[in-house]
């Protein structure tokens, strides 16, 4: 009861948050288009999913512009005639924030507000974003500590912008004393956060040795953001994680229970006793998540190297599955966590269901359905289908969570 109320608190609190300046700004979006063929055929979905990060901030888009441009110019990203253009068009569409895809440079980031700065707008880049966004649902002391650490680790750099403001100072020389003094800071308050952070790591580390002399198995949820991951575990476990269809709408990790009743395979004549497994569901993955954000979440990723198996949560009603299948095993890969995995392909009504055809290694290949397709494709990694709200297929992919860990 405590615990339901407890989450029921913390969901009240992230939609106040979420209301709180709800579309206060009005935000240009911009990027350049390189050489690379991928990201070119992906850009129409990168900006996309950019302006979803806006809405879920609580912004809107009233502008997006790509620029044909295969190398970022180095003081101003994009081509500084048509960063003039830009501001003038912002300023007859009333925006008040200019946020490009990628990462800036300090010197970038620097130059661009300059710009902007008559117009009292400003810029961020897609990290700014995504840490404003972590800073707003953050609900637990350890999430906090975690954005804040990367908000250190991203602002570092930028203590050049600190440099550039203090030197039209008269007093010649006091930018070096504040620039100093800012550097000090910033080092003891990481020292200070890393220091708490290691402390959670270490209460993290003794509930798993726990968990182990007990025998208890654990299941860690993982899937791109916004892939359903949440209300996979709600239908799992009975409980009351949040699930909003947002981005990056839960930074925290829950642990449940997963109850699964005793059962007897007619097949192999064999008898299956009841078991219970700890069921992890913890934070998102996005394309291209920059390495100072996953050092910050590090203590709570080391869960996923320790627990016995992964749930991978794919959407079938993303057209881009396959691209987002590939980020989240990249990311997997990077944190050293290998062990085996189930894909759990959820909305199984949303693929289609025609003749599907692909080249493979030169030779076309026909499918019944994407189905199909996915079974072959994903044959290693025990790909189930599932609809989370029905009971049958939790219900299989139950058993044969059970049968992936006691295998």
């Amino acid at each position: 009861m405590a615990e339901r109320k407890q989450s029921q608190r913390e969901l009240e609190q992230l939609q106040q948050n979420l209301e709180y300046s709800k579309w206060e700004f009005r935000v240009f979006l911009a990027d350049i288009l390189p050489e690379d063929a991928e990201i070119r055929h992906n850009m129409a979905d990168r900006m996309k999913e950019l302006e979803n990060l806006v809405n879920t901030y609580g912004w809107v888009v009233i502008v997006k512009h790509i620029q044909n441009k295969s190398v970022p110019d180095y003081k101003t990203f994009i081509w500084e005639w048509r960063l003039d253009e830009i501001v003038e068009e912002m300023q007859r569409e009333d925006a008040n924030i200019l946020i490009l895809w990628n990462i800036l440079k300090p010197r970038q980031i620097y130059a661009i507000n300059e710009k902007l700065q008559p117009m009292w707008a400003k810029a961020w880049d897609r990290v700014d974003l995504i840490l404003k966004i972590f800073e707003r649902n953050a609900l637990s002391r350890e999430s906090k500590l975690q954005i804040e650490l990367a908000s250190i680790k991203h602002m570092w750099p930028r203590i050049f912008d600190m440099w550039m403001e203090l030197w039209r100072q008269w007093w010649k020389g006091k930018w070096e004393t504040n620039t100093e003094i800012m550097k000090r800071h910033l080092n003891r308050r990481e020292k200070a956060v890393r220091e708490e952070l290691d402390h959670f790591a270490k209460v993290r580390e003794q509930h798993r040795q726990s968990r182990s002399r007990k025998w208890i198995k654990t299941v860690w949820v993982v899937g791109y953001t916004n892939a359903w991951k949440s209300t996979l575990t709600n239908s799992l476990t009975k409980k009351g994680v949040l699930a909003e269809d947002k981005l990056f709408a839960t930074l925290w990790t829950s642990v449940w229970k997963m109850f699964v009743p005793a059962t007897y395979n007619e097949e192999t004549w064999a008898y299956i006793p009841p078991k219970e497994v700890l069921v992890n569901d913890t934070i998102w993955f996005i394309r291209e998540l920059p390495p100072k954000l996953i050092d910050a979440f590090k203590s709570t990723l080391e869960d996923s190297i320790e627990s016995d198996l992964l749930l991978h949560v794919i959407d079938c009603s993303d057209p881009k599955l396959e691209i987002k299948i590939k980020v989240v095993e990249e990311i997997l890969e990077t944190i050293w966590a290998d062990q085996k995995r189930i894909y759990v392909f959820n909305k199984e009504d949303a693929l289609d269901g025609a003749e599907f055809k692909i080249e493979l290694n030169g030779e076309e290949k026909v499918y019944k359905n994407k189905k199909e397709y996915f079974l072959e494709k994903y044959s290693d990694l025990n790909p189930i289908f599932i609809t989370a709200l029905e009971k049958d297929t939790l219900e299989t992919l139950k058993l044969k969570i059970i049968e992936q860990l006691w295998a």
